[in-house]
């Protein structure tokens, strides 16, 4: 008798009580009709509506809906992380909780990830229909950037309607603005059987977007940050080093000059001031990068780089 595949829904919400009770039994019924066993992570991240309320009534009536619930906001990405460690399942969907994302895409998305995919993103072709300017534009800047700097060719970085295998979920860490990024992140954990499929992207009904220039200029600065981190996490000493040496051989070039030029042809050091401080300038430099890396060598290997969210309730 074969297993039946389970499918772990996670959905980090703020504020959307209105949408909660139609998403859930939007997710049943196509859970249903494929025959998947389920269950639902609600992620409250510091709602002050009713929506945990909601949550609650939910999971009293179906034990397979589950929640957490933050103490204050920490973004979504802590929510994803969160939701990330409670799911127990063979393949993890995650959607926003507006009603924008589909629950009919479901399965397509696991017949997907079933053929071999570790991830796959959804590509909302008719986002600029549905969207405001302040949305729109931002997101098609944000994701151009992040095609650029990561060499993955999709088109909708920042569509809340992914599907995972379980490993990538339980092998990345989320935090910061780094939702955005988790195919990039993925990527550099080694999974890169990444892929993109057209998914409907229905209108808002209630609440408002939360998406603006602010969180796109914070979302390009968690961009470098990531890439950065990815590549020198836990070798610093290969960046600072490198640094390092460059500025300490360029400081030693200088200098032998400025020797070269005063004992060689006598000429005083009060005629090339600009180029000794320099000098002294990159020596300095360079020894600092150097010690740098070595104390970010050592954090790196005794810091176990885990976010602690005060979690006010589990269901």
């Amino acid at each position: 008798m074969s297993k039946t595949l389970k499918i772990g829904v996670v959905i980090p919400l703020l504020n959307e009580e209105e949408s909660l009770a139609e998403l859930s039994k939007e997710i049943i019924t196509v859970m249903n009709a494929h025959d998947y066993d389920y269950e639902i992570w609600f992620i409250d991240d510091g709602s002050t509506d009713r929506s945990w309320e909601v949550i609650t009534e939910l999971g009293k009536e179906n034990s397979k809906i589950r929640g957490v619930r933050f103490r204050r906001n920490y973004g979504k990405s802590a929510a994803l992380n969160v939701g990330f460690e409670k799911v127990q399942a063979d393949i993890v969907i995650t959607m926003d909780a507006d009603l924008q994302d589909d629950p009919n895409e479901i399965p397509e998305l696991v017949n997907m990830i079933l053929s071999g995919y570790d991830l796959v993103s959804g590509w909302k072709l008719n986002r600029g229909k549905h969207d405001p300017i302040t949305k729109s534009v931002p997101t098609k800047l944000f994701n151009w950037a992040t095609r650029k700097m990561s060499g993955i060719k999709l088109h909708d970085f920042n569509c809340g309607l992914k599907a995972y295998h379980i490993d990538v979920v339980k092998t990345i860490e989320v935090y910061g603005e780094m939702h955005r990024y988790i195919p990039v992140i993925a990527k550099w954990a080694g999974f890169t059987k990444i892929t993109e499929k057209r998914v409907n992207l229905r209108p808002r009904l209630y609440g408002k977007s939360k998406f603006g220039w602010n969180r796109f200029i914070n979302g390009l600065l968690d961009l470098l940050s990531i890439t950065f981190t990815s590549k020198y996490m836990k070798k610093p000493m290969h960046f600072f080093g490198t640094v390092g040496i460059i500025f300490t051989f360029l400081g030693i070039l200088s200098g032998a000059y400025l020797t070269i030029m005063k004992y060689a042809y006598n000429e005083p050091l009060k005629n090339r001031m600009p180029l000794l401080f320099l000098t002294i300038l990159l020596l300095i430099s360079g020894i600092q990068f150097f010690m740098t890396g070595f104390v970010s060598d050592m954090i790196s290997r005794t810091n176990p780089n885990k976010d602690n969210y005060n979690i006010r309730e589990i269901m």
